[in-house]
């Protein structure tokens, strides 16, 4: 795919950031042992979009982000990503070893950014996801909540056009996930790269999602697209947010019920 592309005014239009998937099923296994993860996957996700994907317990989720970023291969299909895929998981990844700054600093030199200039850059970012006073920490002397956070300017680190984030808040606590929420939306609309977000909590997905995709399962595929114009920054109590959030938990709820995948998502 080429960076740009021509409109019929002749305007250029930017790609960079811009994840395609078309026609996409994943097959696991063989013979009598395979598993048909994902099947029929048609997902365009325009450049600086935020889009959640929702889904019961075996509906392709990580699978999607797998084969969007290059980590597996479709059976069938394509898959384009331009500008770069960066990932942030629900555990932070860091290495124990190594300082917040010198985590973030390690994204910057496999980039092949010069000593000094990696060391600013990330003391610039840690400050930038409120951990300033916390550069010289280690993992272990921080909470669940400053680990996502370095993380999170470790991602920024790459300066990837698309940003893969598969459930990173679920193992925080309610009040941290909150602050987490506005987190991340600032940072995305300041650096204006595209997200796709999985998660079970439906009301988290409105809350930071453009549009919110559910995922249907055995095999994974797309049964529902909720787009979402509600006025940012969002609350998680508001009454439209709420009532987003009712309408796609009851889609839910129809999915997982007929796989007896109840109760494995949160509202």
């Amino acid at each position: 795919m080429t960076a740009a592309a021509s409109t019929a005014t002749g305007a250029v239009v930017s790609e960079r950031g811009r994840l395609r998937l078309s026609g996409v099923s994943k097959v696991f296994g063989r013979g009598d042992a395979q598993v048909l993860a994902l099947y029929g996957v048609d997902l365009d996700i325009a450049p600086g979009e935020f889009v959640a994907v929702v889904g019961g317990s075996g509906c392709g989720k990580s699978t999607m982000l797998s084969l969007a970023a290059g980590l597996e291969q479709p059976t069938t299909g394509t898959v384009t990503a331009n500008g770069g895929v960066a990932l942030m998981f629900q555990e932070s990844t860091l290495l124990p070893w190594l300082t917040a700054a010198q985590n973030v600093e390690l994204a910057l030199r496999l980039r092949g950014v010069g000593k000094d200039e990696r060391r600013q850059r990330a003391r610039e970012l840690l400050a930038k996801v409120r951990l300033g006073r916390h550069v010289d920490q280690r993992p272990h002397e921080l909470s669940g909540g400053m680990r996502q956070r370095v993380a999170l300017a470790r991602v920024l680190a790459q300066e990837s056009a698309i940003v893969l984030m598969d459930e990173p808040l679920g193992a925080l606590d309610a009040m941290t996930r909150d602050q987490m929420h506005d987190l991340i939306e600032s940072v995305w609309q300041e650096a204006g790269f595209t997200v796709v977000f999985v998660t079970h909590n439906v009301r988290e997905a409105v809350r930071l999602a453009d549009r919110s995709i559910l995922m249907g399962s055995r095999p994974g595929r797309v049964i529902h697209a909720q787009p979402n114009t509600l006025p940012r920054p969002r609350r998680l109590d508001s009454n439209l947010l709420v009532e987003m959030a009712a309408d796609l938990t009851r889609r839910l709820k129809e999915e997982v019920a007929v796989h007896d995948d109840a109760d494995y998502f949160t509202i």
